[in-house]
């Protein structure tokens, strides 16, 4: 019986041959042979690896399956969109938006493995760079997959299944997935080479050192490997290439293109010929003035409470109160409607946005986290204060060591301060399980409870998502999670 890996398509149809930018539309008039022969077919067939990774298959479930099942949202209702199934923590081995990301995740590394095995290291900066970028891809794509399948790093990482290690690009029938701890390692090991081969500075769309080492520090901060946590941060923030957004630039910062950002360190970009209208991340969280868009999913009661505690926190502005003709707030099924506009308005378009997948603002949180873990809490607090500041707070509306403002530890507001400045972005549930805590939702919300609130503990066999029945008929060696 064949594998989803054997029945991935050449190269020449897989990549569509990739253009020369991801901003321009791929061809296909180049045979697999032809494209990886040199270096401009093979920097097209990396073109066309960022093109999978924007492919809504890909992002926009990412970011739905990363960020609902946390407690900043609130599902307003039923839908029979697998969304649903992702908010209330009822996954199935039939689950339409895990089949989609698993499938799509796959066939961005075999995109990437056909490049890497086509390039012999040390030939010239060009390939090398072209090179680095692939293991990047490859390394976060297997990253974004295992926290998906794969059980928290902090939950017996030996034992606990993760996902299948695909490092070739042929057809590998009875492949078996590798345990968490396993695939930790090699994205480790990947992002760690491929700082070493890119040496040419790009925009914020593609991979680069500053990406991996942004990326690295995330990897080690999930691991709880705190000194190299620190030390991957570190080097970011010593970039120079980057920088904080002040507080007057911070309620237009998604709208603007990633380019244009000094804060960004990678984003998957998007164009006005990617706009996916009603299927974009944007959609459910915002319906615009002319009703683009489903809104539906909005910002839960506990993170406004949050959020509002303070008015001159600039973050409140992504939050957009639907209000009847009236001034009287709307609501649906009883919960009011507040759009969540952080994946929309990019160059005026609703449902367009180009989803930020690591700024220098997480560099500064995973530091404070970092120092709040090792004792060392006037650092922790500095870097809380920096990100405040960024928002337009000041003076009594920061923390001091002796000021907490009510919380039990300083880890409670690195915590709780990413909740606010990462909102939305797909940390959230992450932070909660790897810190062994419980998600509790106990605020208005279709949360398909009896009694209409839910606690989600850490070790909770829902956690994870299911693999993709489909992908366990096709191949004998892949097992399930618990069901």
């Amino acid at each position: 019986m064949k594998s989803y890996f054997s029945r991935l398509p050449l190269l020449g149809i897989l990549f569509l041959a990739g253009a020369c930018s991801i901003d321009k539309k791929p061809y296909n008039g180049l045979a697999e042979d032809a494209i990886l022969q040199n270096a401009q077919g093979l920097r097209a067939a990396t073109d066309g690896n960022y093109t999978f990774i924007k492919d809504s298959d890909y992002t926009r479930n990412l970011y739905i399956m990363n960020e609902y099942p946390g407690d900043n949202v609130t599902l307003s209702g039923t839908t029979t969109d697998p969304l649903f199934l992702t908010y209330t923590y009822r996954h199935t081995s039939d689950q339409g938006n895990t089949l989609q990301i698993y499938r799509k995740g796959y066939q961005v590394i075999v995109g990437c493995n056909k490049v890497i095995e086509a390039v012999k290291e040390g030939t010239s900066k060009e390939l090398d760079q072209i090179l680095g970028e692939n293991l990047f891809l490859r390394a976060m794509v297997h990253f974004d997959l295992v926290r998906l399948f794969g059980r928290p790093y902090t939950q017996s990482p030996e034992t606990n299944l993760g996902i299948i290690i695909k490092t070739d690009s042929k057809a590998d029938d009875n492949a078996t997935r590798s345990t968490v701890k396993d695939v930790y390692a090699f994205v480790v090991s990947e992002l760690q080479r491929s700082i070493k081969l890119m040496t040419t500075v790009r925009t914020s769309s593609y991979a680069s050192p500053a990406a991996a080492n942004a990326l690295l520090s995330r990897v080690y901060l999930y691991m709880n490997d705190n000194a190299n946590a620190l030390k991957y941060a570190d080097l970011v923030i010593a970039d120079g290439r980057f920088a904080l957004a002040t507080p007057t630039q911070v309620p237009d910062f998604y709208t603007l293109e990633n380019e244009q950002n000094r804060e960004v360190i990678f984003a998957i970009k998007h164009t006005l010929k990617d706009d996916r209208g009603f299927s974009a991340i944007g959609s459910m969280y915002y319906t615009s003035p002319g009703g683009i868009g489903w809104g539906e999913v909005y910002a839960s009661q506990e993170y406004q409470d949050l959020v509002n505690k303070f008015p001159n926190d600039k973050r409140r502005s992504f939050l957009v109160k639907k209000l009847t003709s009236a001034g009287a707030q709307e609501q649906r099924n009883g919960i009011n409607k507040v759009y969540i506009t952080k994946f929309s308005n990019q160059g005026g378009i609703p449902t367009l946005s180009s989803p930020i997948v690591l700024r220098l603002a997480e560099m500064y949180l995973n530091r404070a986290e970092v120092y709040a873990k090792m004792g060392d809490n006037a650092k922790a607090i500095a870097d809380v204060n920096l990100i405040r500041q960024r928002a337009g707070l000041t003076g009594t509306e920061l923390y001091t060591v002796a000021d907490l403002k009510g919380l039990p530890t300083v880890l409670d507001v690195v915590l709780q301060e990413r909740r606010l400045e990462l909102a939305f972005e797909g940390h959230r549930p992450y932070d909660i399980f790897r810190n062994n805590r419980s998600l509790v939702r106990n605020y208005p919300g279709f949360h398909n409870t009896t009694n209409g609130q839910q606690t989600v503990l850490p070790d909770d066999k829902q956690l994870v998502n299911l693999v993709p029945e489909s992908e366990i008929v096709l191949n004998k060696n892949l097992k399930q999670n618990p069901l």
